[in-house]
């Protein structure tokens, strides 16, 4: 990942965690930034976005319902 993902409200609970790189996560009064070995949970219907400012390899968990089109 490297870029923005977009802003997005999930209809379920996300957990992001960082393997390599470093992730950004824009909330909506405050910026949460990830490095290696770090995770957070972002609860259902948190409004957030997604950033790498260089590659990063991400394990993200949803509900198998969701499709990660950045659009939800």
């Amino acid at each position: 990942m490297v870029n923005t993902i977009g802003t997005n409200t999930k209809r379920t609970t996300s957990f992001f965690y960082v393997v390599e790189g470093q992730l950004l996560i824009d909330l909506k009064e405050r910026l949460i930034t990830l490095d290696p070995r770090q995770g957070i949970v972002v609860p259902k219907g948190v409004m957030h976005r997604t950033r790498a400012p260089q590659r990063t390899v991400v394990i993200m968990v949803e509900n198998a319902g969701i499709i990660p089109t950045g659009t939800n």
